[in-house]
């Protein structure tokens, strides 16, 4: 599989040491739960340990030589994630996940929420005033998020009297864009959604949408969780104000993960946390706080994991993402393809593998997904069953819960061959007419 995706997947897959292990009675392992957590190669292991090992202290503290290694290393991460999604290091901030991302953004709204001044010295009052919202005002998120891109807003909107409004999905699993142009108006002040479907796999117009909240005055946030992965991303030319992702999503630890913001907006929000490293200068009667990024990681910073999360994106960048994008449709064009000779497996999303990346969810007719999953376990085949943390979605669908088959650079054709002959099992044991 060299020439058909630009890197030899074989080759890849002697890197992950947990793919060479066997499953259910010494079946090999066939990992296809990628969009839940993707695994990790050596370089990633290896990097985080060599941290540990030689370089281990608290960053941006103390004056001894492995504190300034620990902050060069810690630093340079940010470095690296930063060209990786074509953002300045300035404009990314490490947190401990894509959930804790998007919070930091919506506390930042709540807590701008009264009049006064927001403890930001030299803050453009222009571009503060845009983290005020109230009464009167509205968010609009859509029907496919992430539980961590819809709740957030549900509660920001309950906190401070805004109008929580959403984009619907169509009948194809795209966003309603005719929809889009009603919901998102002058009384906008955000919109979320994100790029890519943790379900359907719909890749949405993240530059038009993103077009149609600033002609509002309206700011974006961008979930990348599935397309950082799996699509060359580039924060600069989407046009968003801020994007949150995950480094376990992308072949890196858990426990990190990055918002990148515009700076002139990082620069005007107040901090989410508050603690030590974020501070300014401290005095009994208050406090100032330090500029971004580091205004937004009080407390000693999740070192090691930055450090694996840079080695994910060094590893991503040596396969070349164009080329990581091109294995990703081909492994998705070979499960469409062979769930379409099983008419009794009704797929969720786009058809087309041009409008959408490398999970594919699906229904069996009087099948629970739990039971389908359990099937497939018995292979040795990983996958991920029920409303994978996207209720209102499968209400919308009018099901219950999807089995989601999700891939990675990783994955090889022959892997599709065992899950598609897995799957054929479901027939026979539960009686579903073929």
């Amino acid at each position: 599989m060299t020439g058909m995706t630009g890197f030899d997947v074989e080759k890849l897959r002697s890197d992950f040491p947990i793919l060479q292990r066997t499953v259910r009675d010494g079946r090999p392992l066939v990992y296809l739960d990628s969009g839940a957590t993707s695994q990790k190669p050596r370089a990633v292991l290896d990097a985080e340990r060599a941290f540990y090992e030689q370089h281990n202290a608290a960053a941006h503290r103390g004056a001894h030589q492995l504190a300034e290694e620990a902050t060069e290393a810690f630093e340079g991460a940010r470095e690296t994630v930063a060209r990786f999604v074509g953002a300045s290091s300035g404009e990314v901030v490490f947190t401990k996940s894509a959930t804790e991302s998007i919070n930091l953004v919506a506390y930042a709204f709540s807590n701008a929420s009264a009049p006064g001044d927001l403890g930001i010295p030299g803050a453009d009052p222009s571009v503060t005033e845009r983290f005020r919202i109230g009464p009167g005002d509205e968010i609009v998120t859509t029907v496919m998020e992430h539980h961590a891109n819809l709740v957030p807003w549900q509660e920001l909107a309950r906190r401070t009297g805004a109008t929580l409004r959403w984009i619907e999905v169509t009948g194809d699993g795209e966003l309603d864009m005719v929809q889009a142009d009603e919901v998102i108006g002058e009384r906008t002040k955000i919109v979320a959604f994100a790029h890519v479907s943790n379900v359907l796999g719909t890749i949405n117009p993240v530059q038009e949408l993103a077009r149609k909240a600033h002609a509002v005055g309206a700011l974006t946030v961008l979930d990348a969780c599935q397309s950082v992965p799996h699509l060359p991303v580039d924060f600069a030319s989407l046009g968003v104000d801020f994007m949150a992702f995950s480094g376990h999503k992308m072949l890196g630890p858990y426990g990190v993960g990055v918002l990148v913001g515009r700076r002139e907006l990082l620069d005007a929000m107040p901090p989410f946390l508050y603690g030590g490293s974020m501070i300014e200068v401290v005095r009994m009667e208050g406090s100032t706080y330090a500029p971004p990024p580091q205004r937004f990681e009080a407390g000693v910073p999740n070192e090691s994991q930055a450090v694996g999360l840079a080695a994910a994106c060094d590893y991503l960048s040596a396969l070349g993402m164009d080329a990581v994008a091109a294995h990703d449709r081909t492994i998705t064009t070979a499960v469409l393809d062979g769930l379409a000779k099983r008419p009794w497996v009704h797929v969720q999303g786009p058809l087309d593998v041009e409008k959408r990346t490398g999970a594919v969810a699906f229904v069996i007719d009087g099948v629970h997904p739990h039971d389908v999953g359990q099937v497939l376990d018995d292979s040795g085949v990983a996958v991920r069953t029920g409303h994978h943390c996207a209720w209102p979605l499968h209400r919308a669908s009018r099901i219950t819960a999807t089995t989601r088959a999700s891939f990675g650079p990783y994955t090889t054709l022959d892997e599709v061959g065992v899950f598609l002959e897995a799957l054929d099992r479901v027939p026979d044991i539960f009686g579903v007419a073929v």
